[in-house]
């Protein structure tokens, strides 16, 4: 049998080394939010000739008119995105009729989006608690259906554990891709967020009710073996269904997708993949840690071989 729980701490420190270097971009640099959140406007274009500016030479327009936050991306589709602060109308003609007087050239609008500071502050505290809501609710849900069970409390924050891995994980996903890519968390990022936590959830009630069926039967097994066969009988299955149903989907959409929708189900692939690897080798792993007490050895020093 293929002891997982026993390198339990080998899989914990994997999980901290890919969430760290996430992490210590946040510190430094900040979570990379779009105008979603912070409020501005975007700015989609292209020129009837098809011939693209420079960027530096957009930038140099949007500092005349006044504008010192813009933002210039090339989208690989012959179209230049700026995302600059709020513009309202008046500010909008200003720019469009510089960039056409500048370049001589008829410029076409693809997209033009607006979010007012305050509805960017009111969805940032909106994301915030839709998070808090699932996360309370699943661990009432978990703690409401292994009630028959000896601390059915456990399973429900061991869950949040988990869920919690991986948020982190996509958020450290989207830290590392705004630094080197340049993507901004929008409310496609957040949809795909609340998407992984409803599967990752989803994992780890299957997990944890086969512990509870085995629990029954194997009534004399210790709890770390029990815990141990359980993820191995629904191995198999959690990875394949994941595969077979999610994954390959995704990543056809990641390789053949547009631009926006590639960005989506990057997203939505990292994270359900965190969410499987999280319902084996995080959640029901913190299940034996905490019927061990193992956090009560963690600091202690271990006797000399004298002594012993």
């Amino acid at each position: 049998m293929i002891n997982i729980i026993g390198k339990r701490y080998y899989f914990f420190a994997l999980s901290l080394a890919l969430i760290l270097p996430g992490l210590i971009i946040l510190i430094i640099e900040g979570l990379p939010l779009s105008i979603d959140f912070t409020g501005g406007s975007l700015l989609e274009f292209q020129f009837e000739a098809g011939e693209l500016p420079q960027p530096a030479e957009i930038y140099i327009i949007y500092d005349r008119l006044g504008i010192e936050d813009a933002l210039v991306q090339t989208t690989g589709q012959d179209s230049i995105v700026v995302k600059s602060s709020f513009l309202d109308d008046v500010a909008r003609g200003q720019v469009i009729n510089a960039l056409e007087e500048q370049f001589s050239q008829k410029l076409v609008v693809l997209r033009f989006d607006s979010v007012g500071p305050t509805i960017g502050q009111e969805v940032t505290a909106r994301a915030a608690l839709a998070i808090a809501i699932a996360a309370l609710a699943v661990v009432i849900y978990i703690t409401y259906a292994f009630r028959s069970i000896e601390h059915s409390l456990r399973y429900g924050i061991c869950a949040i554990i988990a869920m919690l891995h991986d948020v982190l994980i996509v958020i450290s996903f989207g830290a590392i891709t705004g630094l080197f890519v340049g993507w901004q968390i929008n409310a496609l990022f957040l949809t795909a967020l609340l998407t992984v936590i409803g599967f990752s959830v989803q994992d780890k009630i299957v997990v944890f009710d086969r512990i509870r069926e085995n629990g029954n039967i194997y009534t004399r097994l210790p709890f770390e073996t029990l815990v141990n066969h359980s993820i191995i009988q629904t191995l198999q299955r959690s990875i394949n269904t994941q595969l077979m149903t999610v994954e390959f989907m995704l990543l056809a959409i990641v390789l053949f997708g547009g631009v926006t929708l590639r960005a989506f189900a990057l997203v939505l692939l990292v994270g359900l993949l965190s969410g499987t690897y999280s319902s084996i080798f995080i959640a029901a792993p913190s299940l034996v840690m905490w019927e061990n007490r193992e956090w009560k050895s963690w600091f202690r020093r271990r006797p000399s071989s004298a002594a012993a």
